[in-house]
């Protein structure tokens, strides 16, 4: 079976075309080399997916048919994901919580009462 066939029909991407784009863009691995779309896989082999800056890794059991349900995706492969991957994308997320969103325009005035207050305890400390 194709690569990103096997993937979409073990629900790691919503279409076939997504799938398609990904391996293109190099963001999966078998065996740990870089294939395109149509690198047939078989029981046993090693793959990579980055999917949202988290670097999956998956064992393939077994070759679906068809696209399976979502309770059905572990007797194919066996996912062996590191939980520091995880880990590493909860950090990520703490990070950017602090950051204003684009677009929201100037700090309010409690912002900016927030802002003088930290400035100034920086100031005591030194």
């Amino acid at each position: 079976m194709r690569i990103d066939k096997y993937l979409w029909c073990v629900r790691y991407y919503k279409t076939r075309n997504i799938a398609t784009i990904a391996c293109k863009k190099g963001h999966i691995r078998v065996n740990d080399t870089v294939v395109k779309p149509g690198r047939n896989i078989y029981p046993m082999d090693k793959i990579g997916v980055r999917i949202n800056q988290i670097n999956y890794q998956l064992t393939v059991q077994d070759i679906p048919k068809s696209r399976v349900g979502a309770k059905l995706v572990d007797i194919y492969r066996i996912d062996t994901t590191p939980k520091s991957e995880f880990e590493a994308q909860e950090l990520l997320k703490y990070s950017k919580d602090y950051y204003r969103e684009k677009g929201e325009g100037r700090p309010t005035k409690k912002d900016r009462r927030e802002i003088d207050d930290f400035l100034e305890t920086d100031k005591k400390d030194d």
